[in-house]
């Protein structure tokens, strides 16, 4: 049996930087040890994002989108984050459109996962979107993003394309091929 951990003491929690889109704090905190640290997090956020694993026929379809941290195009699955008021679902459905141009009748939430927690308090919500009809909505991406359609049959080899690096694209490729067993469609 593992021992009960007792969650550490926050003394003080500081905005050290901010910029558009992040805020950035120190935490200062306090173990049950009596060791002190300072650690640097982005503010936590309430909102969620959600990525979607299109599948069509015997096939994936994936995006081409310039990551500007990488400085690189990377290969991976539509993703997006929730608006105000939406589900988890509606928002699968409005990211598809705007970034595929394909809306979906049936999506599938697979599950939530967590983000670099010791950095991010974002979660991202994994859905499947079947039953694929063309349906357009604007983005607000720069750019048009290529698209890729894989077959199903050679899944895992995603994992050799230099260009599907993402952990959370990873991740989908893993929770795909398990929900595809169970489905008997792999």
């Amino acid at each position: 049996m593992s021992k009960i951990l007792k969650k550490p003491t926050i003394l003080q929690v500081e905005t050290v930087a901010r910029s558009r889109l992040f805020t950035i704090e120190t935490v200062d905190l306090e173990f049950s040890n009596g060791v002190h640290r300072v650690y640097e997090r982005m503010k936590p956020s309430t909102r969620e994002a959600v990525l979607i694993v299109p599948v069509v026929d015997d096939h994936i379809i994936l995006i081409r989108e310039y990551a500007v941290g990488t400085e690189s195009y990377e290969l991976g699955f539509p993703k997006g984050l929730i608006d105000e008021g939406e589900s988890v679902i509606e928002a699968a459905n409005r990211e598809l459109k705007e970034e595929v141009g394909f809306g979906a009748q049936e999506l599938t939430f697979i599950t939530r996962l967590g983000m670099a927690p010791s950095y991010f308090s974002s979660k991202m919500n994994i859905v499947i979107a079947e039953g694929l009809y063309e349906e357009s909505l604007e983005g607000d991406e720069p750019e048009e993003l290529p698209q890729v359609r894989w077959p199903l049959a050679n899944l895992m080899a995603l994992l050799n394309e230099q260009d599907f690096t993402e952990a959370r694209n990873v991740s989908a490729l893993f929770l795909l091929r398990e929900w595809l067993k169970e489905q008997g469609r792999l």
